[in-house]
């Protein structure tokens, strides 16, 4: 896994947002909801609907398009939805916020195990 500074520390001091971040020449949607800092998939794995558009509800992360749910813990879709998220881990540390990416990560935010 390699760590990516994703924000400067200042957006802890931000109030919640749903936001598309370019980190490491690659799309991610981060949200941040309370004092946690989430970091997913760019795009909706059912449409491809860009999730920065959406919001985030009682722990979850609302896709624009068709409302679908995803947890942003888990990652994992509502009941009968059948499908997940990629949820990325995030540190804070004392120069910014990093996240941390496989090592080969393509642009919708899938992987591809290393051989």
């Amino acid at each position: 896994m390699k760590w990516v500074k994703m924000f400067d520390i200042k957006v802890l001091q931000e109030h919640d947002f749903v936001k598309l971040v370019a980190v490491g020449g690659k799309k991610l949607c981060a949200v941040k909801t309370g004092d946690e800092l989430f970091a997913t998939q760019a795009y909706c794995p059912h449409a491809g609907a860009g999730l920065a558009g959406g919001w985030c509800k009682e722990g979850k992360l609302i896709c624009p398009f068709h409302r679908y749910e995803y947890d942003l813990r888990t990652g994992r879709g509502a009941e009968g939805q059948g499908d997940y998220i990629d949820i990325f881990p995030t540190e804070t540390r004392d120069d910014g916020v990093y996240v941390g990416l496989p090592e080969k990560f393509n642009l919708m935010g899938l992987f591809f195990k290393k051989k």
